[in-house]
């Protein structure tokens, strides 16, 4: 069933974002202040439908301080269940959700349209859904002696990783930049070495704004010639943070986990920094379309509006909408219930995460609440 025609676009701005005393994706502890007990209607309150058992999810590294969160919150309400997150990538759980390995998969993109057969056969009798849970902001982090603030205009960006510009003192950046002393520094650049949610959302942003520049298209997997690969986003973090003149690009809460400086974007209408502000303007310029369970989000990677930083990247929750083992089909909607609750909703911004705008959290709720318990 239909729960809303396509092209819903995305009300209101996103509440807190990038919270100082944040939590990293390389941080298992999986705590965060102001955290709720949990819920079953999606609206605060205890969970009343708590699943028992060992669980496994993978994928998203950008969604793993999410995901710790809810975890924590989850089973501090429901102690006969415990949670584990294996987030070696979008690609990566996007696979183990397909070879039936984990019931529930974090991605960075929605499942692509080739992959749609493959991904609704492990749903016995059911469909494989995307189902948005939490917006990231894609930092663009640096690590350059003496340089404390840095504009980057997506064309410069663009040449940047193809390897086009190399020294941090090229007169493109230092254009960007009035009365910044730039260094002479070689710049390294940073990518993530397998198949990434990230690096596609990435990708999207250079291939909207700098398309003559960005000849590399936007596929998971990077393409651009030379640079460094990192196999994930704590590997990203100490290679930037290791070499001085290093560039990458990682999910907000890791910059901030990490104390990376985060370039101010430039798409043409001045300095942009990553706040809650400027995401808030991104997402409210973004459209959802709903079929059924399934929600998938355009983001539109070509916004120059003043003051949007519009390098932001939707975390999906893959899973069945039948077809599961009967313990694991409980858990996926009891946990899926909590995560777009008040507490499970109300946890992202204290920990560089952003929640969703009230419109498509109504859409998400509803899907959830149509997953099969069995």
């Amino acid at each position: 069933m239909k729960l809303q025609r396509p092209g819903i676009i995305l009300a209101g701005l996103v509440a807190g974002a990038l919270a100082l005393a944040a939590c990293g994706s390389d941080d298992t502890s999986g705590t965060t202040g102001g955290q709720a007990t949990g819920a079953s209607s999606g609206s605060g309150g205890t969970v009343t439908d708590c699943a028992s058992g060992s669980f496994t999810a993978a994928g998203s590294s950008a969604q793993k301080p999410a995901f710790n969160a809810w975890k924590s919150g989850y089973e501090a309400a429901c102690s006969g269940a415990s949670i584990n997150y294996d987030a070696q990538g979008s690609g990566y759980g996007r696979t183990q959700f397909y070879q039936g390995q984990v019931p529930l998969a974090g991605s960075d993109a929605a499942i692509a349209d080739a992959d749609q057969g493959k991904a609704d056969t492990r749903c016995t009798g059911g469909k494989a859904v995307d189902i948005p849970m939490v917006i990231t902001p894609v930092a663009i982090v640096y690590n350059l002696q003496g340089v404390s603030k840095l504009t980057l205009t997506p064309t410069v960006l663009a040449k940047i990783f193809a390897g086009k510009i190399n020294k941090w003192n090229d007169p493109a950046i230092a254009a960007a930049n009035s009365g910044v002393t730039l260094p002479a520094t070689t710049i390294t650049t940073v990518h993530r070495s397998s198949d990434s949610g990230t690096t596609q959302n990435f990708a999207r942003f250079l291939d909207a704004q700098a398309k003559a520049e960005w000849t590399y298209g936007t596929e998971q997997s990077w393409k651009a010639p030379g640079g460094q690969g990192a196999k994930d986003s704590a590997a990203m973090v100490q290679q930037v943070k290791g070499a001085d003149g290093a560039i990458g690009y990682v999910d907000g809460p890791d910059a901030v986990k990490n104390n990376l400086t985060p370039a101010a974007l430039d798409t043409g209408s001045g300095a942009v920094e990553l706040n809650a502000d400027s995401v808030g303007k991104a997402v409210a310029a973004a459209t959802a379309t709903v079929n059924g369970q399934d929600i998938k989000v355009k983001v539109n990677y070509g916004l120059t509006e003043a003051g949007a930083y519009p390098a932001i990247l939707v975390t999906y929750e893959i899973t069945c909408t039948k077809g599961l083992p009967a313990d694991q089909a409980k858990f996926v909607k009891s946990f899926l219930t909590y995560t777009s609750s008040d507490a499970g909703q109300g946890a992202l911004a204290a920990i560089g995460h952003s929640p969703l705008p009230a419109d498509l959290l109504s859409k998400v709720k509803e899907a959830v609440a149509g997953l099969s318990a069995a």
